[in-house]
């Protein structure tokens, strides 16, 4: 199994969540705070699978990979 985090809320006014990225992954990626994630759901095999893909920054904006 891999990481687990725990979801908590946004805001106190938004019902979007929010959880932790582990340190792991942090490193393993080298993100850093206001990097963006490209979030993907796919359905594989009778299941939904999250993707989830570090947005690189480029000097006009921010690139998936």
């Amino acid at each position: 199994m891999g990481e687990i985090t725990v979801l908590t809320k946004a805001t106190s006014k938004s019902k979007s969540l929010r959880t932790t990225i582990p340190v792991g992954i942090v490193r393993q990626f080298n993100l850093s705070e206001g990097d963006k994630i490209n979030w993907e759901i796919r359905a594989e095999d009778k299941e939904l699978i999250i993707v989830i893909r570090p947005m690189r920054k480029v000097s006009h904006g921010f690139a998936v990979g």
